[in-house]
């Protein structure tokens, strides 16, 4: 369990099963072993989780303002992104491949080569295919790095759109949205 626990520990990024598996051999089950060494964890502020696609070490929920609170520097990398840039980073996740002209059109303004390159750098999106479009200009696609930041197994796990619409978060005729333009009334 120590070794699987220092490997996962030392990574830089989720680790997968199947790069445990050789620690500890075929015939020990991977998850029951993580389910045992989260209870051996129960009383410390991490804990274990599986996160695109594999095992990561992380700090509990609940000691989340007291690490805000410090001014420790954090390994997380969506914590250095502006709105803006996590707005146009939730476009790209929900409507990947998608070119940055694409995501012009859909907020109404530039997308500048700023933004995709300080995402880029942030490890958050990468290069996709070539789109079949004049030109064959670049899509940009979510990276499992952005996976692990949200704490997400896939992208299966993105709220659904039609929630998010439900709720007001988004507007759901197509067209830039301006946030400072309340939305529709309801009809009666």
């Amino acid at each position: 369990m120590l070794r699987v626990e220092a490997v996962i520990f030392a990574a830089s990024e989720p680790v997968p099963p199947a790069v445990l598996v050789p620690l500890v051999g075929k015939a020990c089950s991977i998850e029951l072993l993580m389910d045992d060494l989260n209870a051996e964890l129960a009383d410390r502020p991490y804990e274990l989780v599986f996160v695109a696609g594999g095992w990561q070490h992380r700090t509990r929920p609940r000691y989340a303002d007291a690490i805000r609170a410090a001014t420790a520097p954090t390994r997380s990398a969506a914590s250095a992104l502006s709105d803006y840039e996590t707005t146009v980073l939730a476009a790209i996740s929900y409507l990947q491949p998608i070119t940055r002209g694409q995501l012009s059109a859909i907020f109404g303004r530039e997308v500048s080569r700023d933004t995709i390159g300080s995402l880029r750098g942030a490890g958050m999106i990468a290069s996709g295919p070539r789109s079949p479009t004049p030109g064959a200009p670049y899509t940009y696609v979510t990276t499992k790095q952005f996976l692990s930041a949200f704490s997400m197994e896939s992208l299966r796990e993105l709220p659904d759109i039609e929630a998010l619409e439900d709720a007001g978060l988004l507007k759901s005729e197509s067209g830039p949205m301006d946030p400072d333009v309340p939305a529709d009334p309801p009809e009666e």
